[in-house]
């Protein structure tokens, strides 16, 4: 059985960066050593001094297969995932028809056995009439149940309060929430129409806007607490909702919140030039939220950074703003976004790898991943800090051919991908030819 040996690598794991060694075999990272002495059976690949990350886990993704494969599909889109240094993701129910009964979740697996190139995942949508299917989740298979508390549509929103209430009692896994308040967004939209004929995207965190999130993640949260339940807020997007959430360690939490790299990067003044491309619910919002997001990275308010990649096709986007889908591609470029706030010293590199890999491994209890440790599975990324990608159209491998990062130059490069110790990825083409790609298992 032949093995790698990476030398020489800058390894990035549990708040150090250390010089090393690292020795796979049968899927898993055998030794880590300062200097590990090569054998006949090693395939050895020279890390010349790069970072080597434990692979992003992104809880939260939007691959949309079934139904909606004109958009992506598991394929294409995990296919984009491990280029971007993604190596495992959990993805959500809001496809066609919605993954809201076990069956459909079994359906859903069979489709990620044949083609997925990450590892995976998949929730279970709660609707107001499913209790019956979320109580026979099992906590050692599958990642969470999805809860839309407003802002969705369909058989997958959840208003009723005795719906709610009885999810957030009787749920065996993880929850997991979107959190806009419907009633509060009617309102707005009431408002700002007696001003004006049409809503435009600058509009669009008018309407979603601060208060339309916190009464809604104010409303999970109390929840939660009243039933001493697993809670996971997603996409926060706004300051007032920080004074929600503990500082701290995520290790003892049982409520705890999720950034996104967008809502990381833009603003609402990136809307006159963006437009379309960057609506998404919730809404991008002010610089001051930006930057109160990014400060509650380093408090530990936020635990998890994550993309909710939601492709649209490009001539989606180009409806007018009323018709145009929320959602943005972002799977690909979303840890090249994160070096680069380390490159402006926004963030740190050890804290991108705490929120990116260890916090969603300890938040999910993913078994033998997220670290950096002899034993775990070798899901890894090597990142060169000094050479640049540019984000162009030729590059881009989602599906939909777009990118919200389209013009810019990240001023890092995934060098390669590793999931369960086959290399994926070379920093310039796709891997594939067996694919690797596992369920994941939580030990919980």
């Amino acid at each position: 059985m032949s093995s790698t040996l990476i030398k020489h690598a800058q390894v990035v794991n549990e708040g150090k960066v250390i010089e090393a060694d690292i020795r796979i075999k049968n899927q898993r990272i055998e030794q880590i050593a300062s200097e590990i002495p090569a054998t006949p059976e090693d395939d050895i690949y020279d890390a010349n001094g790069c970072y080597l990350l434990p692979g992003m886990i992104d809880d939260q993704v939007h691959f949309r297969e079934p139904g909606l494969t004109h958009k992506g599909n598991i394929a294409s889109e995990s296919r984009a995932a491990v280029a971007g240094g993604i190596t495992s993701y959990m993805e959500m129910p809001n496809v066609n028809p919605s993954t809201t009964t076990i069956s459909a979740l079994k359906d859903k697996y069979a489709l990620a056995a044949n083609s997925s190139l990450a590892n995976y995942a998949f929730y279970l949508g709660a609707t107001e009439s499913n209790l019956d299917q979320i109580k026979q989740l099992d906590p050692k298979i599958h990642c969470g149940v999805k809860v839309f508390m407003g802002a969705s549509t369909g058989d997958l929103l959840v208003e009723h309060p005795q719906a709610l209430d009885a999810i957030f009692r009787e749920a065996p896994t993880l929850i997991v929430t979107h959190c806009e308040n419907g009633a509060v967004m009617d309102r707005n939209k009431e408002r700002i129409l007696s001003t004006k004929p049409a809503l435009t995207i600058e509009d669009h965190p008018k309407w979603r806007n601060v208060e339309a999130c916190y009464s809604s993640s104010q409303y999970a949260v109390g929840l939660a607490k009243k039933h001493n339940s697993q809670l996971h807020v997603l996409h926060i997007t706004t300051e007032k909702e920080l004074s929600l959430f503990e500082a701290g360690p995520i290790e003892g939490k049982s409520i705890t919140a999720e950034a996104c790299v967008h809502h990381l990067w833009f603003s609402e003044e990136d809307y006159a030039q963006r437009g379309n491309l960057i609506k998404c619910n919730p809404a991008i919002k002010s610089r001051q939220d930006r930057d109160a997001i990014i400060q509650a990275l380093h408090s530990g308010r936020i635990d998890i950074v994550a993309t909710d990649h939601a492709p649209h096709t490009l001539a989606e986007k180009q409806c007018e703003y009323p018709t145009a889908p929320a959602g943005l591609p972002l799977v690909q470029h979303a840890l090249l976004s994160l070096m680069d706030h380390v490159h402006h010293e926004r963030l740190n590199l050890t804290q991108v790898v705490e929120k990116t890999a260890h916090n969603p491994a300890i938040r999910y209890a993913v078994q033998d991943r997220g670290f950096i440790r002899e034993g775990y599975y070798a899901d890894l990324v090597m990142i060169d800090p000094n050479a640049s990608t540019p984000v162009t159209d030729e590059s881009i491998l989602y599906k939909c051919g777009w990118s919200p990062f389209s013009g810019h130059t990240f001023q890092s490069r995934i060098m390669s991908t590793w999931v369960n110790g086959q290399q994926v990825y070379n920093g310039k083409n796709i891997l594939d030819a067996s694919s690797p790609a596992e369920p994941l298992v939580f030990n919980r």
